[in-house]
């Protein structure tokens, strides 16, 4: 289990720890990633514990069929956060600049994903 650790900048983020519980697979990236509050107090308390678990697809479609998330569905949750952030009361030029990065991120895979399709390799291991 390797710990991620870059996103912890204020009490929330403090109390939530990241975990990597794979190794990196074909394509070097990992697949499964639990977020979890090893010190929810209020939980403990109700015998219950906060944990998400978050698992990417592993291999290809075609051979592996659909075992897991992609970035490109966790990207559609956070511009869904994003824009509701800024629609609200607390909108601010620091949540416009990351929803325009994470805009500009999920359109950068999707290119790369359309690209795939037309070369007809998407889906498999074929570069």
């Amino acid at each position: 289990m390797r710990e991620l650790t870059s996103h912890k900048v204020n009490g929330l983020n403090e109390a939530l720890d990241v975990a990597v519980l794979d190794e990196p697979g074909q394509g070097g990236a990992c697949h499964h990633y639990v977020i979890y509050a090893p010190n929810d107090t209020v939980n403990q308390e109700l015998n219950a514990s906060m944990s998400v678990e978050i698992n990417f697809q592993n291999g290809p479609i075609k051979e592996a069929g659909v075992n897991g998330i992609s970035n490109e569905a966790l990207l559609a949750v956070v511009i869904d956060r994003m824009q509701g952030f800024q629609s609200g009361d607390f909108a601010c030029s620091e949540n416009e600049e990351a929803l325009q990065y994470c805009r500009k991120a999920l359109e950068a895979l999707q290119r790369r994903t359309l690209k795939r399709v037309a070369r007809g390799v998407e889906g498999t291991n074929q570069k």
